[in-house]
């Protein structure tokens, strides 16, 4: 993507139209995707700052090619920087984002702590690029872009597919969560909780209150936030947000999975005329989404960790002729990232040469 050389805030290097990131949340899984992003994509970056709560002060971590100590979260972090994304936890971005705002850069939220914001605005850009729109944001005042929840951006972009196959009359999802969406924490209860089962010792419930090795819930124990319920309702939020209400909104039922990383899904679609299969395969192909013949190997979220897309199988309902199943995976913290970073591309592509942040 070939972007402007802005100047005159500062905080651009005038010479060569680089810009300053920041990124609260530095050490955390999803924080690091983001920076595995940026240096991917070449965002054309002056300066990446990672920054994150106390566990984390003083670690190494590797951004592209060079290695920086992760900071503190401070007022002076935030000067001279044109975008943060925030990819911690959610009382890091609260106490963290007016520090942001007030230094003037755009934010980038990740973690859903600033969805009721009045400026907040929810995106996805794998999902405006499908409906066809040109999303360019006012830069002033600075902007809150709510990183659209992966879950809902594969819902979305499926759904919004199927469409062009066949009107839909009915749209249902079971829909996996991995334990990665709770962090590193996430991962170390099922890790310990699965080692102890096997040992016969008691279970670390921390994170989720709830057993989660070798079983699949639909509650967490009464401790543990947030809700699944909560969760749920998110997905269905962002999807409504990103699709448009004028498009179907699919049943969505969420799980707790015993898995560590990539969300899967099993999606039902009825058609109000009967469709033929390959017409459905064929609508749903296309950037993003790899769709496996009956000879590859079949999604699943290990064939997913670390990809882009979205892996696809596609199959007709024994009983119903007009009903198609969607079994899919993907990797949720790539989505997430990379949806985070083209947000700030496309940002970064609208800012008019001169103008001050």
């Amino acid at each position: 993507m070939s972007l402007p050389k802005p100047n005159g805030h500062g905080a651009k290097d005038a010479s060569t139209g680089l810009y300053r990131v920041a990124l609260v949340g530095g050490g955390t899984l999803k924080g690091k995707e983001v920076a595995d992003v940026l240096s991917e994509r070449k965002f054309p970056t002056a300066d990446i700052k990672l920054l994150d709560d106390d566990e984390s002060l003083g670690q190494l971590e590797a951004v592209g090619e060079e290695v920086t100590f992760i900071q503190s979260v401070r007022s002076d972090q935030f000067q001279k920087v044109d975008f943060t994304f925030f990819a911690g936890d959610q009382d890091t971005t609260r106490q963290g984002w007016e520090k942001a705002r007030d230094a003037g850069g755009s934010i980038l939220d990740l973690s859903f702590a600033l969805e009721e914001e009045a400026s907040a605005r929810t995106r996805s850009p794998w999902v405006e690029r499908q409906l066809g729109q040109d999303l360019q944001l006012e830069l002033q005042p600075s902007p809150i872009v709510i990183v659209a929840h992966p879950a809902a951006v594969v819902l979305a972009l499926l759904i919004l597919r199927a469409q062009q196959a066949g009107r839909l009359s009915r749209v249902a999802a079971t829909v996996f969560e991995p334990v990665s969406e709770r962090g590193r924490k996430g991962i170390d209860e099922l890790q310990e909780q699965s080692v102890n089962l096997l040992s016969f010792q008691e279970l670390p419930q921390e994170v989720f209150d709830a057993r989660i090795g070798f079983n699949l819930i639909r509650r967490y124990g009464e401790k543990s936030v947030p809700t699944l319920d909560s969760i749920e309702r998110r997905i269905v939020k962002h999807y409504v947000q990103i699709a448009g209400k004028g498009n179907i909104a699919p049943s969505v039922g969420l799980l707790q999975a015993p898995v560590f990383h990539g969300y899967s899904f099993m999606i039902f679609l009825e058609t109000e005329e009967t469709v033929a299969l390959g017409d459905l395969t064929q609508a749903l192909q296309g950037d993003h989404v790899e769709i496996a013949r009956a000879t590859d190997e079949q999604p699943s979220t290990v064939a997913a960790a670390g990809q882009d897309e979205i892996l696809l199988s596609v199959s007709r309902d024994a009983t119903n002729p007009k009903a198609f199943w969607l079994w899919a995976a993907t990797d949720n913290l790539r989505v997430a990232a990379r949806n985070a970073v083209e947000c700030a591309e496309s940002m970064a592509a609208s800012l008019p040469r001169g103008t001050v942040q």
